[in-house]
């Protein structure tokens, strides 16, 4: 070959040529911004392509040798095609329930209680009812058949101290959790979370162990809160997911297990059993969508009967 010959086609090969917008992407736009063209050199890199960025009079330019123009626009178009709508949008914020009255009564019944269990009443011909003696979360006593003691174990304080910190710590989340999933089902969910907790519990304490308390529903509505936002914004999750993960995490660790009558086990079985009914509730909801009136009353009936039925199960067998 002759040397001009050689030397015109080795200038060829190492022609750079800048790659048009409109090539790649049907978006209407001549420019290419600078983010973008270190994204599309990157892809070209991975598919050995050599590629540069450069700043030209227009903007930015993607440049490439002109024996591999056709491919890196075939590589380039493949990309934008296959990651279009990509990450997906974050979805739209559901409106929340418009329940908060309703659950503060709840909260407020709770306290309520708590000034029942410090009077000497009379009830079921028993005087003085020893509530916390019938009702705590005993290990032996629920392994051994006293079921009831799950669910009434969650409606008993040791003291005002005790339930002022689980109604104002506890309340925040749970008027939370009732506004966003709906007061029967989020009610549904903190006391099946807070039974299992309790049943957990007592499988792995002492037999002589006893606890009382809510802080056992309430570590469960950080949980449920935690779990909705993971599956809520699972295609965010580096923006979305880890705050409340964390600050449920952080509150377990500092309000979970400080003070020498701290239930640690209870509180941690609490925590793990909300965030796995968290789940499965929110991707039910995300199916199925949440409970029309009629369900969350049937559910927010059927919760509530749990716990008189519990109680009057524990006053019976103290009989």
């Amino acid at each position: 070959m002759e040397p001009v010959a050689l030397e015109l086609c080795e200038a060829i090969e190492e022609e750079w040529l800048a790659i048009p917008v409109n090539a790649v992407e049907r978006s209407g736009s001549t420019s290419l911004p600078e983010r973008r063209a270190h994204l599309w050199s990157l892809v070209l890199e991975s598919r050995f392509i050599p590629s540069r960025v450069e700043r030209g009079e227009s903007g930015w330019q993607l440049l490439v040798l002109r024996p591999k123009f056709a491919a890196a626009c075939s590589e380039l178009r493949r990309f934008v095609e296959e990651n279009r709508n990509w990450p997906p949008f974050i979805p739209p914020v559901r409106p929340m329930i418009e329940n908060t009255l309703p659950t503060l009564s709840v909260l407020i019944l709770l306290a309520t209680f708590h000034n029942l269990t410090v009077l000497d009443l009379t009830i079921m011909g028993r005087h003085p009812v020893d509530w916390i003696e019938i009702g705590n979360a005993h290990g032996s006593q629920i392994l051994n058949g006293q079921w009831w003691r799950l669910a009434t174990a969650l409606t008993l304080h040791a003291d005002w101290l005790h339930l002022f910190s689980n109604l104002a710590i506890g309340g925040f989340f749970v008027v939370y959790l009732c506004r966003d999933l709906g007061s029967g089902l989020a009610w549904s969910l903190l006391l099946a979370s807070g039974m299992l907790g309790n049943l957990a519990n007592a499988r792995v304490q002492l037999p002589s162990h006893s606890s009382v308390g809510s802080s056992t529903a309430v570590f469960a509505a950080v949980g449920i809160l935690g779990a909705i936002s993971m599956v809520r914004y699972r295609h965010h999750l580096r923006r979305r997911w880890p705050l409340p993960v964390a600050a449920a995490l952080s509150l377990l660790a500092l309000l979970g297990t400080e003070g020498k009558q701290t239930d640690i086990g209870a509180h941690l079985f609490g925590f793990l059993f909300g965030f796995g009914l968290g789940l499965l509730a929110e991707y039910l909801v995300g199916y199925c969508g949440r409970p029309g009136k009629l369900l969350n009353a049937l559910l927010a009936l059927s919760s509530a009967g749990v716990v008189l039925f519990a109680w009057w199960s524990a006053l019976s067998f103290a009989d």
